[in-house]
């Protein structure tokens, strides 16, 4: 599962992969309407959500001669999970120090 989530995490170090999710955000989009909204090629954006599929934080489908992409739910609920641990930590920690008063 380490690696997994690692996959995951590496995926969204890229600050273009992030605009990508925040993109996907509003609902499926083609790569070429994916492109319109960045600076970079067609091709670029396509390697990016090769990486964000290969970390199953999306999906795509066929829709004619296009692939559409979407947010893969529980890609984000294994990261939820991963995150929740330290906001558990950081809880546990805080009620401690509070007690210690």
């Amino acid at each position: 599962m380490e690696t997994y989530q690692n996959s995951q995490l590496d995926a969204l170090g890229d600050p273009t992969r992030r605009a990508i999710v925040q993109l996907l955000l509003r609902g499926p989009a083609s790569v070429g309407r994916l492109a319109e909204e960045f600076p970079v090629s067609r091709p670029a954006i396509s390697q990016h959500l090769r990486v964000l599929k290969q970390a199953e934080l999306v999906t795509d489908r066929a829709a004619g001669t296009r692939r559409v992409y979407q947010l893969n739910p529980q890609g984000f609920e294994s990261l939820r999970a991963y995150f929740d641990q330290f906001w558990g930590l950081a809880l546990t920690a805080f009620q401690q120090k509070v007690e210690e008063q």
